[in-house]
């Protein structure tokens, strides 16, 4: 077996083709890009030519590059076929649910609550996985998803969470010297999210819409996730539009605050949805009653004030439509 490549390189390979993105293969695997780049080095290093083209922005995959991506990804995936039958067989897959959703909805509403789900069902295994794009969908071996709409989707077994709220979050000092009229958020440092993959979530422009004021301008900064707008609204460089599944925590712990009146209600939701060739597995089905009473609790004791949902036809409205997953 000495012809064939590390099975590492191969995988970084796999997903830097298929991710058009050292960076996104880097989130995806869980490893820095320094380590993507040395691995795709390496494996040029193997094969003895280039697999990118590095002249153009994006690089793209050479000749080469591509025949090796086709057999590559056809290689894993029977490879992945074959553990997952062997694991089904083994009765380990059983226990294991693998869930879906976005960094900042993993970071600060499931993971926290993940021990009362264990106490209930204590021979569970619980993996999260947070993709690059900000709609989590059903890819190989998801069996729960996590996502945020109007509607329910319709690709599975689905359940309410809870309502989502937005809101404007920072330092509680910051906060405090705005005072009550929102219009003074226009021209105030402001913190924007903006993922690579597509933009489901409501952004300043659209929360200024809904509530009527004229456009910001003042400075604003950009992450491409919630976590980092979050530390960045903790360090008092701006202010975030913020959410109940991101931010409630740290308002009740007052590191953060809102605004009087401040809250509105986009019509979104988030939803549970388990895969259906899932749907019957005992863990998933409890998983699926966990996180829909878990968000029930969640949302008679969220922290933001009660919304004055402004009317707004004109509005854009963030999310999918009914069914649709990205």
């Amino acid at each position: 077996m000495q012809r064939l490549p590390p099975l590492r390189l191969l995988v970084t390979f796999e997903a830097v083709r298929r991710l058009g993105s050292m960076r996104l293969a880097a989130a995806e695997l869980n490893v820095t890009r320094p380590a993507v780049s040395q691995a795709i080095k390496s494996l040029e290093a193997w094969v003895g030519v280039p697999l990118f083209d590095r002249t153009t922005k994006p690089s793209v995959a050479t000749e080469a590059g591509e025949r090796l991506a086709r057999v590559t990804r056809a290689s894993l995936g029977q490879i992945g076929e074959v553990v997952d039958e062997i694991r089904l067989s083994a009765g380990a897959d059983d226990r294991q649910i693998t869930v879906s959703c976005t960094i900042g909805m993993a970071t600060y509403w499931l993971m926290p609550r993940l021990s009362a789900f264990y106490g209930r069902f204590p021979d569970a295994m619980v993996s999260v996985q947070a993709p690059p794009s900000d709609m989590p969908a059903f890819s190989a071996g998801i069996d729960v998803a996590l996502r945020y709409g109007p509607a329910p989707w319709d690709d599975g077994e689905t359940v309410k969470v809870f309502e989502e709220r937005a809101f404007p979050a920072g330092q509680p000092r910051r906060m405090a010297a705005l005072g009550s009229d929102l219009a003074v958020l226009r021209t105030v440092p402001l913190i924007e999210v903006r993922t690579p993959h597509g933009n489901h979530w409501a952004g300043w422009r659209d929360y200024f819409a809904a509530k009527r004021i004229d456009p910001p301008t003042g400075p604003r900064q950009t992450f491409d996730n919630y976590v980092q707008a979050t530390q960045a609204a903790l360090d008092g460089h701006g202010i975030m539009l913020g959410w109940r599944s991101i931010n409630d925590a740290l308002l009740s712990e007052g590191r953060l605050a809102s605004l009087a009146d401040g809250v509105h209600d986009f019509g979104t939701t988030y939803w549970a949805t388990s895969a259906r060739r899932r749907s019957s597995n005992p863990f998933v089905r409890g998983f699926l009653e966990w996180v829909g009473e878990a968000g029930a609790a969640f949302e008679r004791t969220v922290h933001d004030q009660a919304p004055a949902r402004t009317p707004a036809p004109d509005a854009p409205r963030p999310g999918p439509s009914r069914g649709r997953t990205s």
